[in-house]
């Protein structure tokens, strides 16, 4: 319930920050800022299917 609340409080679009953008560096940390976190759970995803895929102990 409290993550519902707060995902209702702060919903904020991307396209609203963009057209509110003080400047050109403004926009480009808000672009960085949203898709950073995605890479890196994609990055993290594919380390632990690596890991796990390489995995000697499992006798396939």
């Amino acid at each position: 319930m409290l993550t519902t609340l707060t995902a209702v409080l702060q919903d904020v679009t991307i396209e609203d920050k963009l057209k509110n953008a003080p400047n050109s560096s403004y926009e480009i940390g808000v672009v960085i800022g949203t898709y950073l976190p995605f890479i890196f759970l994609v990055l993290v995803a594919y380390y632990i299917f690596y890991k796990a895929k390489n995995r000697k102990d499992l006798n396939d």
